[in-house]
């Protein structure tokens, strides 16, 4: 338990995760404020100045990289985490720059997030992978970079890319392809 509580923003368009996330927060003694949107967010933070937050990558009508710098403008000192179930190299690189503290793959557990909140360096020690990540996976954060580009509209996207945008929703409705 902590001594004093700090105040957590979960900011997720997933009601059930946010859910969850509260109960297992508020037992470790953390006071949790939960936002759903980019709006909400912003106001929370206003009125609450969390010390801590996690932020949902895609949210439903925004994105959490959008969001990232203007959150950080109302709470500097805020460490935030970027979550997502839609990873890739180039929306971790992004999140970083922008001022977030760690990005982690969804799903990802109460004590995942809190290992990845207070992390405070890198590790050199962490094994590289032998085999180079997959043409699926290339192709996947590809698209991904294409799509933060054009700030999730998929038809300027899918003009990107040079595909039907129909193939590209498909393309995206898939999980991630492993390395």
């Amino acid at each position: 338990m902590q001594d004093t509580a700090q105040r957590l923003l979960i900011i997720d368009d997933d009601e059930m995760f946010c859910h969850v996330l509260d109960r297992a927060m508020t037992r470790r003694g953390y006071e949790v404020l939960v936002a759903h949107d980019a709006e909400q967010a912003l106001s929370l933070a206003g009125r609450h100045s969390p010390q801590l937050a996690t932020l949902d990558l895609k949210l439903e009508h925004d994105s959490g990289l959008k969001l990232l710098p203007e959150l950080l403008e109302v709470v500097p000192e805020c460490r935030v985490v970027v979550l997502t179930g839609y990873s890739s190299i180039a929306t971790a690189v992004e999140a970083i720059k922008l001022g977030a503290v760690n990005y982690l793959c969804k799903p990802a557990d109460a004590d995942e997030v809190l290992a990845a909140l207070f992390k405070q360096e890198g590790d050199p020690d962490i094994e590289v992978a032998e085999h180079p990540p997959s043409i699926n996976r290339i192709t996947w954060e590809h698209i991904q970079k294409v799509l933060q580009e054009h700030d999730g509209n998929i038809s300027a996207t899918a003009r990107a890319l040079g595909m039907h945008r129909r193939t590209l929703q498909r393309k995206l409705q898939k999980r991630p392809v492993r390395r």
